[in-house]
């Protein structure tokens, strides 16, 4: 008798390294000579490589795969894909072309497959692109993403560092997904939780990003894998700090109690263990600390903005149907570095 198929086991961007191993592992890859042309590489952690080609156009390429976080293989196709499109959107770019990345067993039904490209390539027409093409292996396992190229003008790209004393913090996607999926897993997670989850991660950041664009934005991120703190942490890479202001943290509501019953990933504890040293709690419970580390799959854009324009921001996205919030400030270099209260 041949063995069952589970297409979901553990996924989405709970399945990344954890960023201390990962570090470990790209300090020590040679460096080469630098092309001055390269505006941003993987050195500034940022989410995706910038190649100046003329004074107004640099090409923003990018790419990210991952195994399913959900049963359905037509939903996870377009988190998939909304997931790898996203870094576009971090760098103020457009999207312009993609190429399909698959791993899918070969003995497995192949509709199975068809369900996840169409998925794919929905998305990828949303944000405007192009599929042009693609590589599959045969492998033990399904994994699918996407390498996306975009173009941004590099006088208007965001880096993901250049923040400043004084700018507002938007996010503009609920937090709590990677809790949700665990929980969904076991069966715990309800029907209409999960349905937010599953719209927030299908959500293209072009839309968050097309509001941005009007205004001064200094820095801005998808938060991902990493989770919340995790992203925030290389944001503030040049020696800033941030106090988040926990009760305008946008979450799903039913992942506190799933993390209050410790339906929590591996890979959010990886992020604690990395990031603890560096965040102060102050009378934040349990729960919503997990929800700061819980890494995102598909998750929202963090921008750093003019104070001054961060409520006017939020406002348009908000009437665009987003559940942006400001949820902090940057602030001068402090005891530490991201202080929760």
């Amino acid at each position: 008798m041949s063995e069952p198929i589970v297409f979901c086991k553990s996924g989405g961007c709970t399945a990344k390294l954890g960023p201390g191993a990962l570090n470990r592992v790209l300090e020590k890859l040679p460096k080469g000579e630098r092309d001055e042309n390269l505006l941003i590489g993987f050195d500034s952690h940022d989410d995706a490589a910038v190649y100046q080609v003329s004074e107004e156009l640099a090409i923003v390429q990018t790419l990210d795969f991952f195994p399913p976080m959900v049963d359905d293989p037509y939903t996870f196709g377009k988190i998939a894909a909304t997931n790898a499109l996203s870094d576009i959107y971090a760098m103020g770019g457009e999207v312009k072309t993609a190429l399909n990345i698959v791993c899918f067993p070969q003995e497995w039904d192949l509709n199975m497959l068809g369900e996840i490209m169409r998925g794919g390539s929905e998305k990828v027409i949303e944000a405007g692109g192009t599929l042009a093409g693609g590589h599959s292996i045969s492998d033990t396992d399904v994994k699918y993403g996407l390498s996306v190229m975009g173009v941004v003008n590099p006088k208007k790209m965001y880096p993901n560092d250049g923040g400043r004393v004084g700018d507002k913090l938007i996010l503009t996607k609920k937090l709590g997904v990677g809790i949700m999926a665990s929980a969904n897993r076991v069966g715990e997670a309800s029907k209409e939780a999960m349905d937010e989850a599953i719209t927030s991660m299908t959500t293209l950041n072009k839309y968050a990003a097309k509001i941005l664009a009007d205004y001064e934005v200094h820095a801005c991120t998808d938060v991902t894998g990493f989770g919340f703190l995790g992203h925030l942490h290389e944001m503030l890479g040049k020696g800033f700090g941030a106090l988040i202001d926990l009760k305008n943290l946008p979450h799903i509501e039913e992942a506190v109690h799933h993390a209050d019953e410790f339906l929590l990933t591996a890979a959010a504890q990886r992020n604690r263990n990395h990031m603890e040293k560096y965040v102060k709690f102050e009378e934040v419970p349990f729960a919503m600390e997990e929800i700061l580390y819980d890494p995102q799959t598909s998750g929202g854009l963090l921008a750093a903005v003019k104070a001054e324009q961060a409520d006017e921001i939020v406002s348009k996205m908000q009437a665009a149907g987003l559940p942006a919030r400001v949820v902090g400030t940057i602030t001068e270099k402090q005891d530490a570095e991201i202080i929760v209260k």
